[in-house]
């Protein structure tokens, strides 16, 4: 596997000055990005695939051990207060579980038969999304996850840094990043992990513009669960309608924090039309907006 392959360029690297030892790690982060923008069409593909099977109730499933299932459940988890994921409509399913988020798990990672007890507990079917990440692409738990989810009829999205790897042969849509050898052989933290992350920020990314949780560059779903949120909700609302803080915060408040709903309800609606317009949207705020002024001034 190339991702474990010892690099002749750094066979000395302990010898380097530490300057030039962080440049060579810098420039691998480079090589990082090189790798996930090579497959920026397959991130694309992927993130319609998933658009069009999660529906209203599918579930966003991430899988992975080590590393990789730590940046998977960080960006799974990233979901919910920055777009307003449901909670119920994700799971993280980390080898180990949430012990092996902070330190090693012994074993973990080959532990086949937790990896199949968790995707039957969790009851994963034809409307569920499973995004498997292992740098190896060989991972026993992450291809257990991958294999017995698309069993079940899930979709399955594979990312892995070894090319023909099993994930990645296996998985409905493949996402291979090439990164080759790492500084300190096999730390896949390393390039490996860069990748790895880059790819999923994308991915989850545009899967949340195509559902419509974004609107004019604006996160208009974010869940206001602290004091800075709130402000950004506000600060939304005020660039997007143009009205007073007073106002922004009064309609802030009768739609319950929803940015959305809030947003057409300072366009004049009252609290039902919004709910009524954003549904006939389907969550797209630009379209409830059109349907609302269209309304306004009578044109169908």
């Amino acid at each position: 596997m190339s991702t474990e392959r010892p690099s002749p360029r750094y066979s000395d690297i302990d010898t380097w000055e530490s300057e030039d030892i962080a440049e060579s790690i810098i420039e691998g982060q480079f090589a990082a990005v090189a790798a996930v923008h090579a497959v920026r069409r397959e991130i694309a593909a992927a993130a319609l695939a998933i658009q069009s099977r999660l529906g209203d109730h599918g579930r966003f499933v991430y899988a992975g051990a080590g590393t990789s299932g730590r940046l998977a459940v960080q960006d799974g988890a990233e979901l919910l207060p920055t777009f307003g994921w449901p909670e119920e409509r994700l799971l993280l399913l980390m080898a180990g579980g949430r012990e092996a988020l902070l330190r090693s798990v012994e074993g973990a990672e080959d532990d086949v038969e937790q990896a199949i007890k968790l995707i039957d507990q969790h009851a994963i079917t034809t409307q569920d999304v499973l995004i498997a990440v292992a740098a190896s692409g060989t991972t026993p738990f992450t291809l257990a996850c991958l294999r017995e989810a698309k069993r079940r009829g899930a979709l399955t999205v594979g990312i892995a840094n070894n090319r023909a790897s099993p994930i990645l042969q296996e998985a409905d849509h493949p996402i291979c990043l090439d990164t080759g050898s790492e500084p300190i052989a096999g730390s896949t933290r390393l390039k490996a992990g860069t990748a790895q992350k880059i790819t999923l920020n994308t991915l989850s990314s545009v899967l949340m513009i195509l559902l419509g949780k974004v609107y004019r560059g604006l996160m208009v779903d974010v869940r206001a669960l602290n004091e800075k949120l709130v402000r950004r909700s506000e600060d939304m609302l005020i660039l997007l309608t143009g009205s007073s803080r007073d106002h922004v915060r009064d309609a802030l408040l009768l739609a319950k924090g929803r940015v959305k709903i809030a947003a057409l309800l300072l366009n004049g609606c009252d609290l039902d039309t919004a709910a009524q317009l954003l549904s006939a949207a389907g969550d797209h705020l630009g379209k409830a907006l059109t349907l609302a002024s269209k309304a306004r001034t009578g044109n169908t």
